[in-house]
């Protein structure tokens, strides 16, 4: 996660005193998130840039909480010199819908840019020392509408501050 000037989420924000005093802060709900794509916590080379296409992998999740009305994922290098560097943002994704599908999008979702700038699914380059990920699915309050290739920065921060579940399955890559 980044340091207080950088991306944070309400806990980081109110760690470095943004948050007005006697604002509650509440843990989200715990969702479960899995991948039929994941083998033995490897993501298969067929998702990183080693693949002969973009092909982004099939998520699934549960234990949406009450209240939700979007969901929204963001895959992201966890062990990156900077870090997190986001590969892939997808948001305003409808309630009730339980995953996506190997390189499709649901109906309605977003796109936002990662951090090279991409709007779409940037396959992870692991190399030879390999890289920790994370596939991490987000139950929101609200639905973000904000435009296909929202910035990195809108897009983290209205997750942030929309959360109210989160789930995430940390996985490797191999190359």
């Amino acid at each position: 996660m980044a340091g207080c000037g950088g991306l944070g989420t309400a806990v980081a924000l109110a760690g470095c005193g943004l948050l007005s005093q006697g604002v509650t802060i509440t843990a989200p709900a715990v969702m479960t998130v899995s991948s039929t794509a994941v083998e033995r916590g490897a993501l298969p080379s067929r998702f990183t840039c080693a693949g002969s296409k973009v092909l982004s992998p099939p998520i699934n999740w549960s234990g949406e909480p009450k209240g939700t009305q979007s969901i929204a994922i963001v895959v992201d290098d966890a062990s990156a010199p900077i870090s997190p560097y986001v590969y892939w943002i997808v948001f305003d994704i409808q309630p009730g819908t339980a995953g996506i599908q190997e390189g499709l999008l649901p109906t309605g979702a977003k796109q936002a840019q990662g951090s090279a700038g991409l709007d779409r699914y940037d396959p992870p380059c692991p190399g030879a020392a390999g890289h920790s990920y994370r596939l991490t699915v987000y139950a929101l309050n609200r639905v973000l509408n904000l435009p296909n290739g929202t910035s990195l920065t809108s897009a983290w921060r209205a997750i942030a501050a929309a959360t109210i579940g989160r789930g995430r399955l940390p996985v490797n890559a191999t190359s």
